[in-house]
């Protein structure tokens, strides 16, 4: 993968390398003493090239320090980092730069701005958004049609982050994401109280299943509700019992493979006047209550990791 900021960087120390003067010459008493340090100055100069090789080596080797360094990522979502782990989590799920990864409901682009250039020039980013022709109300199709505008936006923005990054529009209540068995991995971030409000989960997690392929992964992240919850004590909440989460995925026939605590939050309370939407980034809450909850961050998340089982396990 080649990122032209991460070029020019490089570039730039290397020109700053070759342009640097020696310093000022010494008396003739001090010959020798000068020889010596313009010797250890040249052996300097000679060895700071081959830093800045191994430097240009190790983010080739690790193309996401040089993702989540991006200059098109917006400074709002760099300011996130601290409470969402992209690395973390992304390694978690097994997601590399030359998978067919799916995202679903990319919002305005938060994770698109790190996936899609993982896969550039090797893999394959798909964001799924909602077809506004299939939304249940005028007001939810006008706020459909502008969100999708928005985030096609962001994508043609910056043809050389996003050239292999592609949109599909789908029904909810009956997506298909792509041809069966086609995707590497199919990624949701903090979705599924959305699906379970509308009643389309099932239809959901059964359209994950269908386009991954025997072995491709579902990633999950999702607001954890208080255990020992139960969905109907917390489904306005926009938190989820992890358990009823677990269930919809291996209905649909996945398997549990792992979960992390990568994206836990013990100082979230659960108990807040709007829910998960009081916490940050929402922020919906009287202004003498700021600081109360930036101290407490965003919400308590659960990580998991599902797996599409190979097609001779699953014919058994």
């Amino acid at each position: 993968m080649k990122f032209a900021p991460l070029a020019l960087a490089l570039s730039a120390l290397l020109l700053g390398a070759c342009s640097q003067t020696s310093d000022e010459a010494a008396p003739a008493a001090d010959a020798a003493t000068s020889d010596t340090a313009a010797a250890t100055d040249a052996t300097a100069a000679d060895a700071a090239p081959a830093v800045e090789d191994a430097d240009a080596r190790d983010r080739e080797a690790d193309p996401m320090a040089a993702i989540l360094a991006g200059d098109w990522r917006d400074p709002a979502n760099v300011a996130r980092d601290p409470y969402r782990h992209p690395r973390e989590t992304l390694e978690f799920f097994g997601v590399g730069p030359s998978q067919t990864v799916i995202e679903i409901s990319p919002g305005a682009g938060w994770y698109t701005e790190i996936l899609a250039p993982l896969a550039q020039g090797k893999g394959r980013y798909i964001g799924v958004l909602n077809d506004p022709a299939k939304a249940g109300s005028e007001r939810a199709t006008e706020y459909y049609a502008n969100a999708n505008t928005k985030f096609r936006e962001k994508l043609a923005a910056r043809a050389d982050v996003y050239a292999n990054a592609s949109v599909v529009e789908v029904d909810p209540k009956a997506p298909v994401f792509g041809e069966p068995g086609s995707a590497d991995v199919v990624l949701t971030f903090r979705n599924v109280h959305n699906w379970v409000g509308a009643g389309s989960e099932a239809a959901m997690f059964k359209g994950f299943f269908d386009v991954l392929a025997p072995g491709g992964v579902l990633g999950v992240v999702e607001h954890r509700a208080a255990a020992g919850k139960t969905l109907e004590e917390v489904v306005e909440s926009g938190y989820l019992p992890e358990d009823y989460v677990i269930g919809l995925a291996t209905a649909a026939g996945f398997v549990l493979d792992e979960k992390s605590e990568i994206n836990a939050n013990p100082a979230d309370t659960k108990d807040h006047p709007n829910g998960v939407w009081t916490l940050p980034p929402g922020n919906r809450h009287d202004e003498a209550d700021k600081a109360k909850y930036a101290a407490i961050g965003e919400s308590d998340r659960m990580t998991l990791r599902f797996v599409k089982p190979q097609a001779e396990a699953a014919a058994e």
